[in-house]
């Protein structure tokens, strides 16, 4: 009877072991589940950035904002993946009196080449392409005829291969993307230029030099890229990059920008460019309407993964903490990946995705369209200082190095100041 008793307890006691290990898992389970859908741009609030201490930090950033004529800017800052500070600045939408909050969304402009190289990063991971792999000819990845017909032109271009193509090493002569009348009328369109009309015209002619023998920056090697993620992964590329890349990271605000006023989302900004020359310009249709630049300016749908995707800088800061190799954030890539992405040879080499990652200065990541300017600055500290704005200025692509002076001032006055917590949790 004695024996027979011990078994029973034994048995009860396995039992509840068993069961606690399937609570236990079940628990763990919906947590990572929970985590994963937790959405950033839906709890975050200027209120939760009111910081006494911060006080003078906010005036200096709003006196910056008076000298540029910036109608409204956002600012995220992290340090070891946690997300210290987010906080909107002037208007969103001056003409509906809309204040700029941290869950406003705006056009990243060449920030978008950071999120499609993650992408090139992810399909590798998933031992579906190598970054070595060729791109054109006989097993490249876009080995067909369309492809085929327009490059033999010049065998040079069988030598191109993706890291050429991140790199802008691959040798284009030009860069077309942002000259869309001029396209249309130079092949004799009767519609604004498609991707295909741009691969014709520019794919078709000689490259400038041997690939991977010199650099030239290149949205349209960005495009060439949004492509291959097509093909590679068989579906369209803003499905793939939100289902593998973005949703992975915690990013459920970022989207695909439209051209137009009427396109924006209910979160997203109102854009503004400075006045004078080239403030208004004929629409990239070729109808001969003149448009505001930053409304009908560009195809911004066909920039694709060059320059097309919106965010907060919020979720751009939480983007990053996926592909930075810390622990606090579990990263999208693997860490070789990583590595590669972060290889630093010289000053006049382009990173894979980013402008530089320099050791010593830390990785910079900017962009610029009519109506945005966008900078990314992850510093050897850990801490990453992310700006927004939903303005255009008169130095376009040199602005964001006057962006990047303020961060300098703004780091060695306040960064001691910054909350201990996580707002990404």
């Amino acid at each position: 009877m004695k024996k027979r008793n011990i078994i029973i307890s034994f048995i009860a006691i396995a039992a509840l072991v068993t069961a606690f290990a399937i609570i236990t898992r079940c628990s763990k389970a919906k947590e990572d589940e929970n985590s994963h859908q937790f959405r950033l741009n839906d709890t975050l609030t200027n209120a939760m950035s009111e910081i006494p201490e911060l006080a003078p930090m906010d005036r200096k950033i709003k006196k910056f904002m008076t000298r540029w004529h910036i109608k409204g800017a956002s600012l995220a800052i992290t340090r070891n993946d946690s997300l210290l500070y987010a906080k909107g600045y002037g208007w969103a939408d001056a003409e509906e009196e809309i204040l700029m909050e941290p869950s406003h969304i705006m056009r990243m402009a060449s920030v978008s080449k950071l999120l499609t190289a993650a992408g090139i990063m992810v399909l590798q991971d998933m031992d579906r392409l190598c970054i070595k792999d060729t791109v054109f000819g006989p097993g490249g990845i876009l080995d067909d005829p369309f492809f085929n017909d327009l490059v033999k032109c010049d065998k040079n271009y069988r030598k191109i291969t993706v890291e050429h193509l991140l790199r802008h090493q691959a040798g284009f002569r030009r860069d077309p993307l942002f000259s869309s009348v001029d396209v249309k009328n130079q092949l004799g369109l009767d519609h604004p230029p498609t991707k295909e009309d741009y691969f014709g015209l520019v794919l078709s002619r000689k490259l400038r030099w041997v690939p991977g023998t010199s650099q030239k920056y290149s949205n349209f090697g960005y495009l060439l890229l949004s492509e291959i993620i097509e093909r590679v992964s068989g579906i369209p590329y803003e499905q793939f990059m939100k289902e593998k890349v973005l949703e992975p990271a915690g990013c459920f605000d970022m989207h695909i920008g439209g051209t137009y006023y009427s396109d924006k989302r209910p979160n997203e900004v109102r854009y503004y460019t400075h006045e004078g020359d080239g403030k208004f310009i004929e629409e990239y249709t070729g109808s001969g309407q003149m448009v505001e630049r930053c409304y009908g300016g560009t195809d911004l749908p066909l920039l694709s993964g060059a320059g097309a995707w919106c965010a907060s800088p919020a979720e751009i800061a939480r983007f990053v903490a996926s592909i930075d190799s810390k622990p606090g954030v579990k990263d999208i890539i693997s860490h070789d990946s990583f590595l590669q992405m972060t290889a630093y040879y010289d000053k006049e080499t382009f990173s894979l995705g980013w402008n530089d990652t320099d050791p010593a200065r830390g990785w910079n990541r900017t962009g610029t369209l009519a109506g945005t300017s966008a900078l990314v600055r992850y510093y050897p500290d850990g801490e990453c200082w992310i700006m927004v704005t939903n303005t255009s200025t008169y130095r376009g692509p040199r602005f964001p190095k006057y962006t990047e002076a303020l961060f300098k001032e703004c780091r060695s006055l306040y960064s001691d100041k910054l909350p201990k917590r996580n707002l990404f949790e």
